[in-house]
């Protein structure tokens, strides 16, 4: 494996050196597995999942985050009622 190429594996080689492709995206970081020559699946650390799938706070949490909160900005909803349509 070339070293631009460390951190992909193609389906056979990760198969026959699965405990490399663990210990690798556990000491540096996450694994790509190709098959026929195409992305298929990144393997990560348990870490690196949950850091990413970690929720960080509620919708409204978000909002009042934003810069925009206490612009003034009024969003106003339109009386549109769309278009019909068959059901």
């Amino acid at each position: 494996m070339s070293q631009s190429e460390e951190s992909t594996w193609s389906v056979a080689e990760a198969k026959s050196r699965f405990s490399d492709v663990v210990s690798r995206a556990v000491e540096v970081g996450p694994q790509t597995v190709t098959r026929r020559g195409r992305r298929a699946v990144v393997v990560v650390s348990v870490q690196e999942w949950e850091r990413r799938s970690r929720r960080r706070g509620s919708l409204a949490d978000f909002f009042a985050e934003s810069p925009l909160a206490g612009s003034g900005l009024r969003a106003e909803r339109s009386d549109d009622l769309g278009r019909p349509a068959e059901l």
